[in-house]
Parts: C-alpha cells; sequence; structure tokens
C-alpha cells in the first residue's frame, strides 16, 4: 500500500509540473503569437481584448490524440450518427425549418437531405455545439506541436473576423478543434464560405438562417452534384490488387472507370445502373485502424460527391456515415 501510495504522490507531481511547465511555455508562445499577429494586421486593441484570458487546456490535446475516427469500425461509427432516434430529430426539425430548408434547398441546389444529414451528425440539430473555449481550443493546438502551422493560420483568421467584427467572440464555444456554429465552420470556412443571409450584418452560425444557407454556399462550391450518388457498399474478391485500395481520408488515388472494377467487384449487378465510364474509387476504411480488420470487408465505391464531403471532414467514416443519414432522410420527408 505505502508503494501505491508512492506512486501516486510521483504521478501527481509528474502531471502538476508537467502542467505548469506547459502554463509557463504556453505565455512564452502567447507573446510570440502576438507578434505574428500584429504582424498580419490584426489590431493591439483586438488582441489584448479577446487573448488576454485565453489558456492553455490540456484536455484539448486528449482530445486530438483520441478521436472516434481513429478508433471506431465503420459499423460501430455509422450506426451511432444514424439511429431512429437521429432520424426522428432530424424530421421533427424538418417540420419546423421547413420554409427555410427548402428555399435553400432551391437557391443553392443542395438537397435538403444532406444538409440535415450534416447538421444531425455534426450538433445534433444544432443542441449541441460544443462549450470548449474556442480561442483557447486554438490556441492550445497551435502550441501544441503536431499541427502547429495548421491551427496558428486558423487562430489568426479567427482573429481577423473579430477584428473586422464578423463575429462577436462572446459567442465563440464549440468544438474542442475550434468548430463553430450548428455546422462546425472551422475560421477559414467561416472566412471562404459562411454569408450574412438574413441581412443583419452579422455572421451568427448559431442562427438557422445564416447557418444554413453557409453550410449550402460551402458545398456547391466546393462542387457537390445535387442528385448523383455519394457511394455504394460492395463485396470485393481477393484478386483486387492492394493498390486500388484506399484506406487514408488524405488522398483518394487509384480512381478509374467503374467498368474498369467490375472482375473485382462480386456484386457487380447491383451496380448495373450506373454509366460503366462514371469514375470511382475504393475505399476500405478499417484496415489500417481497426486490429485484426479483415483486409477486404467493408468495402465501398465512391464518387465525386463523397469527395466533397472529405473536404468538409478528413474521415472516410465521417462521410459514409452522412451519406448514409443523407439516404434515409430521403424516405422520411
Amino acid at each position: 500500500m505505502k508503494i501505491i501510495k508512492y506512486f501516486l504522490i510521483i504521478w501527481i507531481i509528474s502531471a502538476f509540473n508537467s502542467y505548469a511547465n506547459n502554463d509557463e511555455q504556453f505565455s512564452k508562445w502567447k507573446s510570440k503569437f502576438k507578434k505574428r499577429a500584429l504582424e498580419n494586421n490584426i489590431s493591439e486593441i483586438t488582441f489584448d481584448m479577446v487573448m488576454t484570458d485565453v489558456k492553455f487546456l490540456p484536455k484539448v490535446i486528449e482530445y486530438d490524440r483520441f478521436q472516434p475516427e481513429f478508433y471506431e469500425d465503420t459499423k460501430t461509427y455509422i450506426g451511432k450518427r444514424t439511429s431512429k432516434k437521429k432520424l426522428k430529430k432530424g424530421v421533427n426539425f424538418y417540420k419546423e425549418n421547413r420554409d427555410l430548408i427548402n428555399n435553400v434547398e432551391v437557391e443553392f441546389e443542395i438537397e435538403k437531405e444532406l444538409l440535415l444529414a450534416l447538421m444531425g451528425i455534426e450538433t445534433n440539430f444544432g443542441t449541441y455545439v460544443g462549450k470548449m473555449d474556442i480561442l483557447s481550443s486554438l490556441a492550445t493546438l497551435s502550441y501544441d506541436k503536431r499541427r502547429s502551422e495548421f491551427f496558428t493560420n486558423e487562430l489568426i483568421l479567427l482573429l481577423k473576423l473579430i477584428d473586422n467584427n464578423k463575429i462577436d467572440y462572446n459567442t465563440l464555444y464549440g468544438s474542442w478543434a475550434g468548430a463553430f456554429g450548428f455546422f462546425q465552420f472551422m475560421p477559414s470556412t467561416i472566412t471562404n464560405y459562411a454569408i450574412d443571409h438574413n441581412s443583419d450584418n452579422s455572421i451568427d452560425l448559431k442562427d438557422n438562417e445564416d447557418a444554413y444557407p453557409s453550410a449550402a454556399n460551402y458545398l456547391k462550391k466546393m462542387g457537390w452534384k445535387k442528385n448523383e450518388p455519394c457511394f455504394f457498399k460492395i463485396e470485393l474478391n481477393d484478386k483486387i490488387p492492394k493498390k486500388y485500395l484506399n484506406v487514408s481520408a488524405k488522398k483518394i488515388h487509384s480512381k478509374k472507370k467503374l467498368k474498369t472494377f467490375k472482375k473485382y467487384i462480386n456484386n457487380y449487378s447491383n451496380l448495373e445502373f450506373l454509366d460503366k465510364n462514371i469514375s470511382v474509387a475504393i475505399v476500405t476504411p478499417d484496415k489500417d485502424i481497426i486490429p485484426n480488420a479483415e483486409t477486404l470487408n467493408p468495402a465501398y465505391i465512391v464518387f465525386d460527391n463523397y469527395e466533397i464531403i472529405l473536404k468538409w471532414n478528413r474521415s472516410l467514416r465521417f462521410a459514409l456515415a452522412v451519406c448514409t443519414l443523407k439516404d434515409q432522410f430521403k424516405n422520411e420527408i
């Protein structure tokens, strides 16, 4: 028992020293970052106003290292995000916001089912947008070395949005990764695609009147093709060369005409209705992540629209879940 207490005390002291060291180093980082922010034309008044109380958040680092996209198998991941409860809630949300959603679909030529699916998976239809201090989250990830440059740029863009009175910094509570609003936009996405659709001189992504059109605008500009497929589940045989299998969302490779893969797909007859010359790729999302996963199962052929969802979130499973929920909504609304 004394040995256990001894190691517990050592662990507590070690953890305390680690956090204390991070706090000290984080303060030095903040001073250095201020110089970079001012060089990027952020006013000192804005910087001091919004960054003074920013803190290092150890929990953010924990979340960054343990994301569900990196440990849940595809069946589990999709099942959790496309439940009957989720579907029912989405139908009710649609009924309550029918006019706005239908008008956005017509204006931007983006299916309402897709927007419902994205909002449902991202924030459970606006009921969970996250409670993390986004400024502190982005600052923590900028300070951390794993993806420092990416999050540093996102933080600078957010400061510019605040500096230009596009976003009220008092509302900036969201995900641990710095995403904000009903559709979880990063600062770069807000900068490039968010719109003040209700013309009230501010962009409020926790208001359906701005959030929904902004999401549709993003998808339209990314190249989403209305009423075209996203993916189909397939059964592969072991003759397929491994070079054709996509196991990472970073970049989809080995895109070929559908007919090229015919001899490798056991259930190809289910795809006969498709244009045999359409460009597709094959993804096998479990093999490189799930211990003891089969190499060829599950497997999917994916289309251009699937890659558009990957631009939203670089996760093979996320894109599969979104398109699955989208198809489920077709039979309900």
